[in-house]
């Protein structure tokens, strides 16, 4: 099928590119591709943004030019084919129509039609844990994704956040191996720790799950709730280390010979940012927190009372969680 893949506008509306137009579709049909496959190569063929409406089953599919499949609305510039039961092909091409652009509408509506009724989308029967499983699921593609977000009720465009708790969590759910996976709009209470996945369209759930399960490995019990949103860079660095490249550094052995409330201690220390508040915030004296800190540089082997220090400190402690909450 590649070697039909040609850009639309270099071709000339004459019998011989016509015919290879209709072979590219009737290839695609007879190779029964899926729905994403059909929008993004029609997209390439194209040389601009294509996609599929189908309401009834859930489905606003788009490509941008070859691009990933996505969810979004049909454009106001659009030039659109209708089917039956309601379901759109469309191509919204900036400047003049390509030679062959009606053609290709045609047949794009076409083979729209044909897989359609033999695409693999999940199907009405399945209950809810089985559907979110789809909508998470980055084996999935755009179209059975969306499919499973209609029958859960859930727009593709709306926005949603996937969270990543190992407790109790109001809200749909599935329980993947030790973590259940949540679909929400706010974070709510949990008896456990919990991963916040950012608010994204629902069509990319996926990718908020997969951030929900990193922030949920940055979690300790002195801070049971992490969004993903304010990990920053170390988000990175949870998809680059392993657990012996943490375990070996020094910075971390030295941390493993503190006790549970020294590290609670420096926890502390490095989320208010003085001695002073650390110490109210643990509700204890700022001068035997002194001492317990002293004793703590002496088995680090650097100050703290320095932002550069502190800052090593917190990546240290913060490195350590990552080491131990390994998926």
């Amino acid at each position: 099928m590649r070697g039909l893949l040609l850009r639309l506008s270099g071709l000339d509306a004459d019998a011989e590119n016509a015919v290879r137009v209709i072979g590219f579709f009737d290839r695609l049909i007879t190779e029964r591709a899926g729905l994403d496959a059909l929008v993004r190569s029609t997209s390439e063929l194209a040389g601009c943004p294509v996609g599929l409406h189908a309401p009834g089953q859930g489905l606003a599919l788009r490509a941008d030019a070859g691009g990933a499949v996505t969810a979004g609305p049909v454009p106001a510039k659009a030039v659109v084919r209708a089917l039956e039961g309601g379901v759109e092909v469309w191509v919204a091409r900036d400047g003049k129509p390509a030679p062959l652009d009606d053609m290709l509408l045609e047949r794009f509506a076409i083979a729209a039609a044909v897989l359609l009724d033999h695409s693999s989308v999940p199907l009405p029967e399945l209950g809810d844990p089985a559907l979110i499983e789809l909508v998470l699921s980055e084996r999935v593609g755009t179209a059975e994704r969306s499919r499973a977000l209609h029958l859960l009720g859930i727009a593709a465009t709306a926005p949603m956040r996937v969270l990543a708790a190992t407790g109790e969590v109001a809200g749909r759910s599935v329980q993947l191996g030790n973590v259940r996976a949540v679909l929400a709009t706010d974070v709510p209470e949990t008896a456990g720790r919990m991963g916040v996945g950012p608010l994204l369209p629902a069509i990319d759930a996926a990718r908020s799950w997969q951030a929900a399960r990193t922030a949920l490995r940055y979690t300790s019990d002195g801070e049971p709730v992490v969004r993903w949103e304010k990990l920053g860079s170390l988000a990175l660095l949870a998809e680059q280390l392993d657990t012996s490249d943490i375990a070996a550094l020094p910075d971390v052995k030295a941390l493993d010979k503190a006790d549970a409330d020294l590290i609670t201690a420096l926890e502390a220390l490095c989320a208010t940012g003085s001695v002073r508040q650390a110490a109210a915030a643990l509700h204890r004296h700022h001068s035997t927190l002194t001492v317990r800190l002293a004793r703590a540089e002496s088995m680090l082997g650097f100050e703290l009372d320095s932002a550069s220090g502190r800052f090593r400190l917190h990546l240290a402690l913060m490195l350590r969680r990552l080491r131990d909450n390994e998926d």
